[in-house]
């Protein structure tokens, strides 16, 4: 009788190990690793310039704001994808996507002449760049430049559109060409008269001059230093991604969501994706 007592004592206990080793399976680290990486599915990281106004900036409380901060969060709204806003250093964005950290590049970003090096959404806008100056130093023309010592963003479409050769000229004739790290910087330095000009994206620039003391001070050159288009860049092959965001933006496009948060920003549709 006590062997049987014996008996059926082990087989409990050997029931209640293979219990608990089935509850340690929730520590496993394949079944974590697969939980962690159906989190990181979940989010939607978007890398941008928080000093880019009115495509991406900080508020005074602290908060996000810009036209491609809604664009790109009603995006993820409608992904079923938790949205998350990373700001970035403009000349460490590569570095950036490609280390994972962010899942796209979405700031006003240029698409021309980075063709080959992103996996790109299909244009959503115009952009042109454009040169700021003072109304008071009487700067009326590029030809007015001569001499002048000029303000650029570091790694900007600007300062890569006066690298290209059909504007070596136009280079040449600056007195100095300052290379900064974001407009803010800029713009003080334009109204302390440490630079005569700001070569810039027209949006922003439209933007900064609205926020300051507007026309008044400042005007932007009719004559455009170069004209392109704005797109989401994604880590080269990343075409899945890319498709979702592509297909998502032209459904806004069709429903009147693009129109609607372009009017927000811009008081006009200057969407063109879809178009």
């Amino acid at each position: 009788m006590k062997k049987f007592i014996a008996g059926i004592l082990c087989l409990l206990m050997t029931m209640s190990l293979v219990a608990c080793g089935g509850s340690d399976s929730k520590d496993d680290p394949a079944k974590k690793s697969s939980d962690n990486k159906a989190s990181e599915a979940e989010t939607f990281t978007v890398g941008f310039d928080k000093d880019f106004p009115p495509y991406g900036y900080v508020e005074e409380d602290g908060s996000y704001a810009g036209f491609d901060i809604d664009l790109a969060t009603e995006v993820a709204k409608r992904l079923n994808l938790e949205i998350n806003l990373q700001p970035i250093d403009w000349d460490a964005k590569d570095m950036e996507l490609s280390s994972g950290t962010i899942d796209c590049i979405w700031n006003g970003f240029t698409i021309n002449g980075r063709e080959d090096e992103y996996t790109w959404s299909d244009a959503y806008m115009n952009n042109s760049q454009v040169f700021v100056v003072r109304t008071k130093d009487n700067i009326k023309s590029t030809k007015d430049l001569a001499g002048k010592i000029v303000s650029v963003q570091t790694d900007s479409s600007a300062q890569a559109s006066l690298e290209e050769e059909e504007n070596a000229d136009l280079k040449a004739s600056f007195k100095e060409l300052v290379v900064c790290a974001d407009y803010n910087s800029a713009f003080m330095d334009l109204e302390s008269g440490a630079v005569d000009a700001i070569a810039m994206d027209v949006g922003v620039a439209r933007y900064q001059i609205t926020k300051r003391d507007g026309n008044d001070t400042y005007a932007v050159l009719d004559e455009e230093l170069a004209s392109e288009q704005y797109g989401v860049g994604f880590l080269k092959g990343n075409t899945k991604l890319r498709d979702k965001v592509n297909d998502t933006l032209k459904e806004m496009v069709k429903d009147g969501t693009f129109a609607e948060i372009s009017e927000k920003w811009f008081s006009e549709d200057v969407g063109i994706i879809g178009k």
